[in-house]
């Protein structure tokens, strides 16, 4: 019965939050958050914008929850990103299962820009010399108060010294 009762519930919740989006509303653009660095470097070039390299703890780290929450998963942070950087995340979980390969990528990334703590978010720009990246700072920021307001002027500061 508990069980039966728990469905319904979930059921009745999902109607209730599809009815709170307004019918014809535009979501922003789906967000692509890389994960190979490579990859992202070679679109990064083709594209000409900066990489936004998020240091993150996503399973452990209240604060990079926080950012996440607050910042990155709203319809400001995606209309502003799909605009001006590519997405990378280099993630540091202690509970989800990473490959072997994205550990060794991650926790080279991490030593390479000195990251001590999390969350850490760095934009910068690479090219691939004798087969390695070789990255150039731009500046770099963390969690932010203020919602995505503040901390996308924040950014922005960033990326106009550049």
């Amino acid at each position: 019965m508990k069980k039966i009762l728990i469905i319904l519930v979930v059921i009745l919740g999902s109607f209730a939050a599809h009815a709170q989006e307004p019918s014809g509303s535009k979501k922003a653009k789906e967000l692509v958050w890389q994960t190979d660095i490579n990859k992202a470097i070679s679109i990064s070039n083709k594209t000409k914008k900066p990489m936004l390299l998020f240091f993150t703890g996503s399973d452990w780290c209240g604060w990079c929850i926080r950012l996440q929450n607050e910042v990155l998963k709203t319809p400001e942070f995606a209309s502003w990103a799909n605009k001006n950087v590519v997405l990378v995340e280099l993630d540091f979980p202690r509970r989800t299962p990473q490959s072997e390969e994205i550990k060794a990528q991650n926790n080279g990334m991490q030593q390479a820009f000195g990251i001590q703590g999390f969350p850490t978010i760095y934009f910068a720009t690479a090219k691939i010399k004798e087969g390695k990246p070789s990255f150039t700072g731009i500046g770099n920021t963390g969690y932010v108060a203020g919602g995505p307001t503040a901390w996308l002027a924040v950014a922005d500061g960033i990326l106009k010294t550049k």
